[in-house]
């Protein structure tokens, strides 16, 4: 497909934020259940991907193993094989490998993968290694991530992979310099070079002047991150093109 058809195709499904998750359930969010109860339902899915110590593209929300784990390390400093030892959620579900993921999907709902950058300078080779597993890949997906370097990577390595720049309120910040950060961030400054082709904001954030803008001045798309219930995927619907929600089944 070409680009603007992948967008078409993504477009039609609701996005499962982690999978379709039941934390207090046996299939936790970014498991492989969760994974397979969204293709069931036929929703898309919305995934995050870290680097393990040893560069293997693991699939879990935070840097950190303290809320999900309940164990306090770092998933940076952990093998695969190490990180396989903590079940997610006192779950029977264990971290899976993004190339996991991607064999038992096999293209039958597409993806929203959030590259996770826990050390900048593995941004490069994080995004190289993503890209190179995903070249192989046959289904839709698009990539999004808090990071501009890793929106800026896409637009210049693979610039026919869609592209999206997440934020939310980041806050006041505690000096100047933090307080600058935050807010180019909330805003996104940087989109004036990385163009994303789309944007994943927090849908409660969608009235700020700086969303508005963007979508005119980039022309682009707005995904709506997380919707929680059917009233908010119900206000959601006439600001956003694409909707990413969790804990309900929502319903057009």
């Amino acid at each position: 497909m070409t680009k603007n058809e992948t967008a078409a195709y993504i477009k039609q499904f609701l996005i499962a934020h982690r999978g379709f998750h039941d934390n207090q359930a046996d299939c936790p969010e970014n498991s492989m259940q969760s994974f397979r109860n969204a293709v069931e339902r036929g929703y898309g899915i919305e995934l995050d991907v870290h680097f393990s110590k040893d560069k293997q593209l693991v699939v879990i929300h935070d840097g950190e193993l303290n809320r999900i784990c309940g164990v306090d390390k770092k998933v940076r400093d952990l093998t695969y094989e190490q990180l396989r030892q903590y079940p997610l959620f006192d779950s029977r579900e264990r971290i899976p490998l993004l190339q996991n993921v991607l064999d038992v999907v096999n293209g039958q709902v597409p993806f929203v993968i959030e590259i996770k950058v826990d050390d900048p300078k593995q941004r490069g080779p994080l995004c190289e290694a993503v890209d190179t597993m995903l070249r192989s890949y046959h289904g839709a997906y698009c990539i999004e991530s808090f990071d501009p370097g890793v929106v800026n990577w896409y637009r210049k390595h693979h610039p026919q992979v869609i592209r999206g720049q997440l934020s939310c309120d980041m806050g006041k910040g505690s000096n100047l310099f933090d307080r600058i950060r935050r807010k180019a961030l909330t805003n996104m400054w940087a989109n004036l070079y990385t163009r994303p082709d789309f944007i994943a904001y927090q849908y409660l954030g969608i009235k700020k002047t700086c969303n508005q803008f963007w979508r005119k001045r980039l022309h682009c798309m707005m995904a709506a991150w997380t919707l929680c219930d059917q009233q908010a995927f119900d206000q959601a619907k006439p600001d956003f093109d694409l909707f990413i929600f969790e804990g309900f089944d929502p319903k057009w």
